[in-house]
């Protein structure tokens, strides 16, 4: 299985350490209600997450939860977006950093994501990220200040190599405010301290005074405790390269001397008219949006998977409802799960069928082909005829490969199978009336009947 690279900038075998693959994608910050461009991203790591799987690995997979550090931009400078979401609510931090995980938790199940074995918050591991502070600081890699501990960039020969920075052309102001007290303007702080005026919420001793940590040390902390010095694959949004990732590469590498991870790769980002989809500018929907304009959470799954996750997806309600046409279609085509019908012909071709989908997917995930494969798998249908047991499982394939609920589908129940049973009866003695009248009283309870080739076949409408 390969994936590109951001670092190298090419496609890049999958490495398992100890037989593991060891995957670390960074996770919500949890103030406020993700919109549907964070969703993207996740969903695009579950499908990795599924791909790999598929493909006969084992994975390991952690996404953290920041739920205190992450300031409202990327200058070390400005409000914790925790403080800043309870002076909206009028509640603590803790309160809102609490909602909101539990919020994006029971989004998950919402939209049907693989185990994710670890999702641990970035308040849970305070000790771990003052002791890799302490690290760096006995290689010589801090210095403080008036408002925290920082890391010296100029400490390192190879920072920035990830967003590819030119040190030299930075200009003060155009990466990052200029704060007079740092030593160069990529430095980034590991430590923030609390202002003496304010007591926060969420605060912690330390060996350099009463503080918070900063938003990157978190993720190397967590990454380095739960999978080790070097992991298989770090996951996150574009716009994580560079600061974010580009700092957790700083730290981690200055402390363990040691490549953080193997690989890394990248969800571009969601447009709106144009524009990426955020909060600041007011451009964002929520997976209620979705639900209450009556799109399904599947569908939108579809969406996701429609493009490349490394390349910019456009979002319009129009595009989303062509995808719940087309998974409609899909689960008219799961459906005939319960038919009861034979055709060898399509056993043979959906399992090449399959076999070429799991290829594409282990193709730098190339889910756009997987849905193109897809819907020749239901032309196939149509041509070869219907094999109820053959679509059964590769329903259940693809959705552990996509994350689809096809194969959750539940037969029709008793009385709407004696109706069956009484319409073929009536067809076979030529009662078009009473065949007629069966199939109206079903298409009520949204059951659609087509005749197809002899056979009686009918789907949820």
């Amino acid at each position: 299985m390969q994936l590109h690279d951001t670092l190298t900038n090419a496609l890049q075998d999958v490495q398992p350490i100890n037989k593991v693959v060891t995957i670390y994608s960074c996770g919500p910050t949890v103030y406020d209600y993700p919109h549907i461009g964070n969703w993207y991203s996740f969903v695009r790591w579950d499908i990795l997450n599924r791909a790999l799987l598929q493909n006969g690995f084992k994975t390991n997979w952690v996404m953290n939860i920041t739920d205190v550090g992450h300031l409202v931009s990327d200058e070390d400078d400005g409000q914790d977006k925790l403080e800043k979401g309870a002076k909206r609510e009028g509640k603590t931090a803790w309160d809102v950093a609490e909602y909101y995980t539990d919020y994006f938790t029971k989004g998950l199940e919402r939209l049907n994501f693989s185990k994710i074995t670890m999702l641990p918050k970035a308040t849970d591991n305070i000790p771990e990220q003052i002791e890799l502070v302490k690290i760096l600081e006995s290689k010589g890699h801090t210095y403080v200040i008036d408002d925290g501990v920082y890391f010296d960039t100029s400490t390192i020969e190879d920072y920035g190599k990830l967003a590819q920075l030119d040190l030299k052309k930075l200009r003060a102001g155009a990466r990052v405010e200029l704060n007079p007290q740092k030593k160069n303007l990529t430095d980034f702080a590991l430590w923030k301290f609390s202002p003496r005026d304010e007591k926060r919420d969420m605060e912690w001793p330390s060996p350099w005074g009463t503080g918070f940590p900063g938003w990157h040390i978190e993720c190397s902390a967590m990454s380095m405790k739960f999978l080790g010095e070097t992991i298989s694959i770090h996951a996150g949004g574009i716009d994580h390269i560079p600061v974010h990732h580009t700092n957790e590469i700083a730290q981690s590498e200055s402390a363990t001397n040691k490549p953080f991870a193997k690989i890394w790769v990248h969800s571009n980002f969601i447009l709106v008219d144009g524009k990426k989809m955020s909060k600041s500018i007011g451009n964002f929907y929520t997976l209620e949006d979705i639900e209450e304009k009556g799109y399904t959470l599947d569908a939108f799954r579809l969406l996701v998977l429609s493009s490349k996750y490394h390349t910019e997806a456009q979002f319009s309600w129009e595009v989303l409802g062509s995808f719940q046409i087309v998974l409609n279609k899909l689960n008219a085509w799961s459906d005939l799960q319960f038919q009861g019908l034979e055709s060898s012909e399509l056993v043979t071709s959906y399992k090449d069928s399959i076999s070429s989908i799991k290829k594409e997917i282990a193709n730098n995930l190339n889910t756009p082909r997987v849905l193109g494969l897809i819907n020749g798998m239901l032309n196939k249908t149509t041509e070869l005829g219907i094999d109820s047991n053959a679509i059964k499982d590769a329903a259940i394939q693809i959705d552990a490969l996509l994350g689809l609920t096809l194969s959750l589908r539940k037969d029709i129940n008793k009385a709407q199978k004696v109706k069956l049973a009484n319409r073929k009866k009536a067809r076979a003695l030529n009662n078009w009336a009473e065949s007629d009248a069966i199939r109206d009283d079903l298409l009520k309870e949204h059951i659609e009947i087509k005749d197809v080739l002899g056979n009686q076949i009918w789907n949820r409408n």
